[in-house]
């Protein structure tokens, strides 16, 4: 007999624990972040394009190991390593040039040192020597050749050995919207960069089996440092007319497109071309 005002032990006190860890249960999984235990290789990240990437794919958890090429860029590179560790996750800047191929085995060799795996390899690496091709030197398409494109063979071979026997990982290659448009007085750029997208959907077949995935970003006309010349008098007028969302695109929405790849989200996703470009490749 339970006297009036009590509580029946057995009819309460039982469903307390399994309450309390289907609450705890739910908790976990809603604020668990995308990139939770990942390892991430940025390349080019000192600033722009790349530095955004890395602060978004660790605002999601994801261990970050970005490289920079010159002395000039050590400053940025700092900063954002400081950056990156206030967001709670392991990370370090590495000089290192991708377009060097014994440059890029180190580098990763280092990287599996110091964070034991790689899950996800940014290629973003790049760089532009706009010429129209009566002037082009052969040194000044080489130079674009190396750090566009043939820094992605140098990456991929390296990364693609950890993620095989891991069975798992995801690459994601900058292209861009040029490579598939092309554009008068870039045409080192564009073809290193439509060479890009060959080589995405190559090594998607190659990889997919080893549940590897291989994507590429196009990105349209994006605020950065190399683009600054785009906003400013009758060219900014004239690119923005060929825009449909009639703006230039920001730094941080590649750095969404990228955390989308990276992450589960997309695990059904591979050998494609997002074209984060505001409309211009409709």
């Amino acid at each position: 007999m339970v006297s009036k005002g009590s509580v029946s032990k057995s009819n309460h006190i039982p469903w307390l624990p399994a309450q309390l860890f289907y609450f705890c249960i739910a908790n976990k999984y809603l604020y668990m972040k995308l990139l939770e235990g990942k390892v991430s290789i940025v390349t080019g990240a000192a600033r722009g394009i790349g530095a955004a990437i890395a602060i978004k794919l660790a605002e999601q958890g994801s261990d970050i190991a970005f490289t920079y090429v010159s002395e000039s860029s050590a400053g940025k590179a700092a900063e954002l390593e400081t950056q990156l560790v206030a967001l709670g996750v392991k990370a370090k800047a590495y000089r290192s040039n991708a377009g060097v191929f014994e440059e890029c085995e180190a580098f990763v060799n280092d990287v599996l040192k110091e964070f034991g795996k790689i899950d996800i390899c940014v290629n973003n690496a790049g760089i532009s020597k706009d010429n129209l091709l009566l002037r082009m030197t052969a040194d000044q398409w080489d130079e674009v050749m190396d750090i566009n494109l043939k820094s992605v063979f140098n990456m991929t071979k390296q990364v693609i050995r950890p993620m095989m026997k891991a069975k798992a990982g995801s690459i994601i290659n900058m292209s861009s919207i040029i490579g598939i448009r092309g554009n008068a007085g870039q045409s080192s750029y564009a073809a290193s960069k439509a060479g890009i997208i060959g080589f995405t959907k190559s090594i998607a077949l190659e990889l997919g089996s080893r549940n590897i995935r291989c994507n590429a970003i196009a990105p349209g006309f994006i605020e950065t440092d190399m683009t600054h010349y785009l906003k400013e008098g009758e060219a900014a007028t004239e690119f923005l007319k060929k825009i449909p969302l009639g703006r230039f695109g920001k730094a941080e929405e590649i750095a969404n497109t990228t955390l989308f790849l990276a992450s589960d989200l997309s695990s059904y996703i591979t050998g494609q071309v997002l074209s984060a470009c505001g409309g211009l490749n409709i």
